[in-house]
Parts: structure tokens; C-alpha cells; sequence
């Protein structure tokens, strides 16, 4: 039988310190312990299916909290059924002692380990889903004062069709047009077509 430790931080939480402590508390060799930065909204995680092709009958798989293993309620309860039903192993979550595995193998203690595995997954989802929300939130919110996001908008210099004609008539270069207009060669061609367009519904 081996013992591992699975750990799991989000962009949104990068500090894993406190996980690696407790893995270590519980002798798990580092070459035994697994991390992956990434959302939990899934389980396509390079890290963790690489532990599980580790994984066999017998085994222990600590995790700090239900949450690290994952924040999607239905894909905890398929991993947890993987993991504990089709490979075998005990799966030990240390912020809450009632679900571990290795305890209560009768028919309440199972009952009472899922009963709680389905209201912590449940808990997880829904904070995920919270955060989401909070986050639209903070975009509207910042858009309403005026906030800009994305890539900052070009602007087009005032004397444009002064460097589009000396252009046109072969007075500047492309290099010398995009070094005094303040932008790519790209982004040039583009405000040309848009400054070309209004040009002819102005002549029209």
C-alpha cells in the first residue's frame, strides 16, 4: 500500500503553502505528492491523471479539503466513485474527518461518508459559482466608472490625411508612416481602410 497527496490551486489562489504542510505532516514522500495550478472546474488535469494511473487497490489519497479536489458537484461525486469503487483506494479528507474512507466501512458509516461528500460538493460548486458571479459583478461595475478593459484602443493622430497623402504620394515611407502615426504597420492599413471609407461617404 502507498499514500499520496493531492494539491490543487487556482489562479485565484496561489498559495498551496498550507496543503504541502499538511501532506507533509502525514509523512507523504514528495515524490508521492501531486500539484496542479488550475481551476477546479474539471478534472482534465495533467497532474492528477498522472496520479491516477499511479493509483491501485489498497492505496490512501489524502486531500486537504473537499474543494481541491474539484468545485464541479457532479464530476467530485464520478471521481470519488472512481477512485473509491473501481480502482479501491481510501480516500482520506483532512479539514473533515467524517469523510475517510478507512472509517465506517458498514452501511451508516458509507451512508453518512456520501451524505456528506454530497453537501460539500454541493458547497464547492456553488462557491465556484458565487465567485463567477462576483466577478461579472466587479466587470460591470467597473465598466460603469469607466473602466477599460482589453488592449488600449490606438488612437489616430490628428494629421492622418496629411501622413496618408505625403504616403500616397510616395513622400514617406511605410516606416516612416508608422513611426510618426504612432502605430503597427498593421493597425495602419486598418485606420487607412476605416479613414478611406469615411472619405468616400463624405464625397458621395
Amino acid at each position: 500500500m502507498k499514500t499520496y497527496g493531492y494539491i490543487r490551486v487556482s489562479s485565484t489562489d496561489q498559495n498551496e503553502g498550507r496543503q504541502v504542510l499538511a501532506m507533509r505532516e502525514k509523512n507523504i514522500p514528495d515524490s508521492q505528492i501531486y500539484m496542479d495550478k488550475q481551476s477546479g472546474k474539471d478534472f482534465n488535469r495533467p497532474q492528477y491523471k498522472r496520479m491516477v494511473r499511479k493509483l491501485k487497490k489498497g492505496d490512501l489519497l489524502y486531500i486537504l479539503s473537499i474543494d481541491r479536489l474539484g468545485r464541479n458537484y457532479a464530476e467530485i461525486q464520478n471521481q470519488w466513485r472512481i477512485l473509491t469503487k473501481d480502482i479501491g483506494i481510501d480516500i482520506s479528507v483532512i479539514d473533515m474527518p467524517a469523510l475517510d474512507t478507512r472509517n465506517g466501512k458498514d452501511l451508516l458509516g458509507t451512508f453518512i461518508a456520501d451524505l456528506v461528500l454530497q453537501i460539500l460538493s454541493f458547497v464547492a460548486e456553488s462557491e465556484r459559482d458565487n465567485i463567477k458571479k462576483r466577478q461579472a459583478e466587479g466587470i460591470v461595475a467597473a465598466k460603469l466608472k469607466g473602466v477599460q478593459f482589453g488592449r488600449p484602443v490606438c488612437r489616430v493622430p490628428e494629421d492622418f490625411p496629411v501622413i496618408v497623402r505625403m504616403w500616397e504620394q510616395k513622400q514617406l515611407t511605410i516606416t516612416e508612416v508608422v513611426q510618426r502615426a504612432g502605430m503597427s504597420e498593421s493597425t495602419f492599413y486598418r485606420r487607412l481602410r476605416e479613414y478611406r471609407k469615411e472619405r468616400g461617404k463624405i464625397l458621395q
